[in-house]
Parts: C-alpha cells; structure tokens; sequence
C-alpha cells in the first residue's frame, strides 16, 4: 500500500466566484457523456462554489465530481448528496466548493409543495477564521415552472419557504440564493416577496433590472434559457432561442457594502450570452462577442439554460488551506481543519464496515464511530473542546490522520 501526503498552504487575494447552472436532466438528457462537455464549460470559468438544479441522481452528482471538476486533480468537494423531500426525485439540487477554500459547516433540505429548496453554511478560510469567521450561507433551488396564476403562486410559496428560514439566521448573516426561478417578470409575487424588504434578511437582485423580462428583447444580455431554436435533437428541454430570465443569483444588502464579503460590480452575467442573441440559439455564428464560439457550442449541447455568474471579493486574507491526506485507494479526509463535523470521503472499492477512533494528545480515546457501507461519512465532533485530535481506523494498513477542531 502506498500512501501520499501533500500539504501546503498558500495565500490569495480574495476573490470568490460563483456559478448557478441549470443542467438538464442530468445525466440521462442527450447527448451522452455531457459531463465532458460539462468539464469544458467549468475548466473555462473555474467556479469556486458551483450550485445545480435538474440532478436527477447520486450517480450523476458523482461524474460532476469526477470528471468535471476533479479529472485534473482533487480540487473540489461535493456537500453530500439528499433525496428528495417534497415528491420530486429526479429534480434535485446540490453545490460542488472548492477544496480548502471553504468548510462545510452544516446543510439542510427544506421541502416544499414543488421540491426542496437546498441550504449549505460555508465557512471561508481566512487567516483569521478563529476569531472574527466568514460564513456563507448558500440557498439553491428550482421553482415551480410555467405560466399561469396556479404556477405563480406555487412560486410564491417556494420562495415563502426560504424567507420563513432567513428568520433563523442572524439578520446580519452573508446569503446567496441561486437557481432557475422560472420568473417572467419582475411583478410576480414570488419574486416582489424575494425582493421584500420587510423580510428578515433582505435580499436584492445584483443587477438592479426590473422588467418584463419574458420576450423582451431589451432583456436580451440577461437572459438565459433557451440555449436553443429546436430542442427536438436533444429530447428533452425548451426550445424558441433565447428570450427569457429564468435563472438567477440573488444575494442579501449588506453584500453590496460589506468589504467582509462584498459583490464585486459587473461581474454578474449570463455566462456564454454576448447580449445579441434574441430568439436564437446561443452557437448561432452570429451571436459573436467575448464569450467565445467553442465556449457557445459546449453550452448549447450541455442544457437549454445558460449558467449565471457573479463574483464575490473579501478584504480578508483567503488562505487556500490545500492539506489532503490521503490513504491511496481508501481514505480521503475533506479538511484537516473542521468545526463540528469531520467528513471523510472513502473509495467506492473498499466492502464493508470501518471503524474510526478518535484520540487526543495523551492517547485517550474520546470516541468511536461506525460507519455503513458509505463512499460519505460525516462524524459530529460538536462534544470536543478545541485542539488537535487523532483518527484512526481498524483497516489494517491506514495510517493515523491528525486534524484541528476550531470553533
């Protein structure tokens, strides 16, 4: 058995940036293998933390991770993958971070009467995490679609569903809220409710254009589905070309102020539109501009929505804490620097059941955990005190991994 270790750290600006992508029946929508394509699209942006909506399976969660975000390399962790609450199980969402940029702190699925609108707290590794912490809190979903009064107001109750949990948070806390929200215009109630400013946290749209957004072409460099004049090659998804606005990144005020996590002006965009493509499909030859005809042909075959945009700055110092410890061929550990939970990721190859012990500095046992037969495990070290702790398993070659518990 051969075992790697790298550990590193090092220090960037900080600059974060985010994606919300709605992908289409991913992964059985044509054409095959699109999580190649998908890889393209990201390789070209490089996401920091990317939101999805139209997952249809753990599976296809795990070739997002794979093969497009991680074929180079470990680069990115996948929050953990939760079935459906709300009687939709084919359409989930899910967010992909960067490694060592952020800690997973805790994350919830909140059902509605559509599906479930997903939350994740990330906490941002900073140099100063311990005594002054960034955390993200990270909402992604995908209300309920077509037009019509019913439809509108099952909109609005999806979205009355996160504003009645923004209520839990503190009211000065960091929120995004991302995925395709399927609105028309700016009049609906879900969208007026989004955007109220009675609510506990108040949320605002980056790029300030209320509207008819729907057929409009004076929207045409903000729209963002249909990729496509003819859907019919594909089998599935909308086709008429681009002339709506139905995906969205939405972020709480004080994120337009804060220097401690601030939206960084002109940076939100209709990933791949040049902003002259009105009624056609997003490759069209004559849809030139900065976002270029490969970039335009790879997200005209992977969805018939366009990813948005934005990104985020920080005046702290982001130390991209890049420690992976890994047992070749059976052990991951996500982070080697935790809160409340210590999440290991274990090779799909190993059978059976492991047994983890955790230790501290004198050699005493402080607890045990046994997992099932899970590619994911998360154990909760929420009754520690702070300071550095051992794992070790009872597989017969592992090594002992040393991690930091901070609050």
């Amino acid at each position: 058995m051969v075992f790697i270790m790298v550990a590193f750290c090092v220090t960037a600006q900080g600059t974060i940036k985010t994606m919300c992508y709605n992908l289409l029946e991913f992964p059985s929508a044509n054409p095959p293998n699109r999580e190649e394509i998908l890889r393209d699209i990201l390789n070209e942006y490089q996401p920091d933390i990317f939101m999805i909506s139209e997952l249809e399976s753990e599976a296809g969660a795990n070739l997002i991770l794979d093969i497009a975000l991680n074929s180079q390399g470990e680069d990115y962790v996948m929050a953990p993958f939760e079935p459906s609450q709300s009687g939709d199980p084919e359409h989930l969402q899910l967010i992909f971070y960067r490694k060592g940029m952020f800690s997973l702190v805790t994350w919830e699925v909140l059902p509605t009467p559509v599906r479930d609108i997903n939350y994740y707290q990330l906490k941002l590794s900073t140099s100063d995490q311990q005594s002054d912490p960034v955390f993200l809190n990270v909402f992604v979903s995908h209300l309920k679609s077509s037009q019509g009064n019913a439809n509108k107001q099952l909109r609005l109750q999806m979205v009355q569903e996160f504003t009645n949990r923004l209520e839990t948070l503190d009211p000065n806390s960091f929120v995004i809220f991302g995925g395709d929200f399927n609105f028309y215009t700016q009049s609906e109630p879900g969208y007026q409710k989004l955007l109220d400013s009675t609510n506990a946290i108040v949320m605002v749209d980056p790029i300030d254009r209320p509207g008819s957004w729907h057929n409009n072409i004076n929207f045409q460099d903000i729209h963002s589905q249909s990729t496509r004049m003819y859907s019919g090659p594909f089998g599935a998804g909308a086709g008429g070309g681009l002339d709506d606005r139905f995906d969205f990144i939405v972020m709480s005020q004080n994120m337009q102020s804060d220097p401690k996590l601030k939206y960084i002006p002109e940076t939100y965009k209709s990933y791949g539109n040049n902003g002259n493509c009105y009624d056609m499909s997003i490759n069209d030859p004559d849809c030139i501009g900065d976002f270029s005809q490969e970039l335009r042909e790879n997200l005209y075959n992977m969805s018939d929505h366009l990813p948005i945009v934005m990104n985020l700055e920080t005046n702290k110092q982001i130390v991209l804490n890049t420690e992976t410890i890994v047992h070749q061929n059976t052990i991951t550990l996500e982070s080697t620097w935790i809160m409340n939970k210590l999440n290991i990721h274990l090779n799909s190859n190993l059978s059976g059941n492991i047994s983890f012990e955790v230790y501290n500095v004198l050699g005493q046992k402080l607890l045990e955990h046994e997992s099932t037969n899970s590619e994911y495990i998360s154990i909760d070290m929420n009754r520690l005190s702070d300071g550095i702790y051992y794992l070790r398993t009872n597989l017969p070659t592992s090594r002992i991994f040393k991690f930091l518990k901070t609050s």
